[in-house]
């Protein structure tokens, strides 16, 4: 292509980026983009009204201490801080439903580390509202994509309503069964659990004092995330038919099958918000990169919520990606040139790999009854507990605090 039929793609170009998908990820992303002066078009087949709604629903996410300077960063924490509610312990053990936890338990201290907190619980209700209000110039169009055509120096896109538009880069952030991926001709790794994620908010009689508790059954792990006014999120993993029959039940039979395995340490408790189940499987891109096109969050990778690091993995892509496209701008380069989108899934390719391997392996050792693999897990969570130095590196290591952070993920701007 001669340099006079380059300018004038240039000179017609509708925007620099365009994301598809607007959950957390995506609308962080643009949010991040837009602030740095980038033209983003954000194009969600979900509207605003939905995405925005204020009713309770009983989502809710773990933010690292990194996420929470991604947000700061952004100007969308201070929307959501007080309603945040600050992870101060994290209590992990071991057993049966109906026979309480092991003796030997690990306890993670948020006074071991400067920084404060270990994170914060924030509630879907105020989290997305938030991102949507701070999208500013952002250009928002309630569509989805149905095609992408990459080209020398864009990329066209055709939306469900039949208009086309131009970028110098697409991302996917359309989830783990991504259109964008598919239709780059990325394909994926991963595997099935047979198991699935029901996922709920309950009020309690006591008090739990900023703790998390995860506690590993054979059928699967319990999570219990305090949230804010006496009530806690449940991230609750069982084999799939099982979690099927549950999810199935009326509501207190659904809370007299969860109390065994939740325990009496909170006193009564009671359905908070709506009931969700979820599949579980490792899913990861095998590629985050191609000619003019990026994955990022759930497109790029979907892990077991055995750690609740999910968003906090899309937020690490989100802050990665924004800045490797500010700077290459800012440089003067094509952001959506191949060599430009590769920096990023070299920055970000290991961090998922190990993130992918480690939750898939603790899965596999603690989601079962055997008795030898017990005794052994029980023995690490114990000498690791015995180890400070230890315990404070998986501290910082939850709270995104170590490895090569992008500026965001620092709280500082791009």
């Amino acid at each position: 292509m001669d340099k006079n039929a380059a300018r004038a793609i240039v000179r017609f170009m509708d925007y620099d980026v365009i994301l598809a998908g607007g959950g957390l990820a995506g609308s962080a992303l643009a949010i991040a983009l837009s602030q740095s002066g980038l033209a983003v078009a954000l194009v969600d087949p979900v509207p605003a009204t939905t995405r925005g709604a204020e009713g309770f629903d009983g989502r809710s996410y773990a933010l690292s201490i990194a996420s929470r300077n991604l947000l700061v960063a952004i100007g969308v924490w201070g929307a959501v801080s007080d309603d945040a509610q600050p992870i101060l312990d994290i209590r992990i053990s071991d057993g049966r439903a109906g026979e309480g936890p092991s003796p030997l338990t690990l306890h993670f201290d948020h006074a071991e580390i400067e920084e404060g907190p270990m994170g914060h619980m924030v509630e879907d209700r105020h989290l997305r509202p938030a991102l949507l209000d701070a999208l500013g110039d952002v250009t928002r169009i309630e569509a989805g994509v149905t095609a992408q055509e990459p080209g020398p120096a864009s990329i066209r896109v055709t939306l469900t309503t039949g208009e086309t538009l131009s970028a110098r880069v697409l991302i996917g952030c359309d989830g783990k069964r991504s259109g964008v991926a598919q239709r780059a001709g990325i394909r994926r790794t991963g595997w099935d659990y047979s198991q699935s994620a029901l996922v709920a908010a309950i009020s309690h009689e006591g008090d739990h004092e900023g703790v998390a508790h995860q506690f590993f059954m054979p059928e699967g792990p319990l999570a219990v995330l305090p949230l804010k006014d006496n009530r806690s999120s449940i991230v609750w993993t069982e084999r799939r038919d099982r979690a099927e029959a549950i999810t199935a039940l009326p509501d207190e039979q659904y809370l007299d099958v969860l109390r065994p395995r939740f325990g009496k340490f909170l006193g009564d408790i009671a359905l908070a918000g709506a009931r969700f189940t979820y599949p579980l499987g490792l899913s990861v891109a095998n590629r985050f990169a191609a000619p003019r096109v990026a994955l990022a969050g759930d497109a790029a990778h979907a892990v077991h919520p055995i750690a609740g690091q999910g968003l906090n993995a899309g937020l690490k892509d989100v802050a990665a990606l924004a800045e490797i496209l500010v700077e290459a701008k800012r440089r003067g380069e094509d952001i959506g040139r191949i060599d430009v989108l590769e920096r990023y899934e070299r920055w970000r390719r290991f961090d998922v790999a190990t993130l992918a391997l480690s939750t898939d392996g603790v899965n596999r050792l603690f989601s079962n009854d055997n008795p030898a693999l017990r005794l052994a897990r029980d023995l690490g969570l114990g000498v690791v507990q015995r180890l400070p130095g230890l315990r404070r590196g998986f501290i910082r290591e939850a709270a995104g605090l170590t490895g090569d952070n992008p500026k965001l993920l620092q709280g500082r701007q791009i």
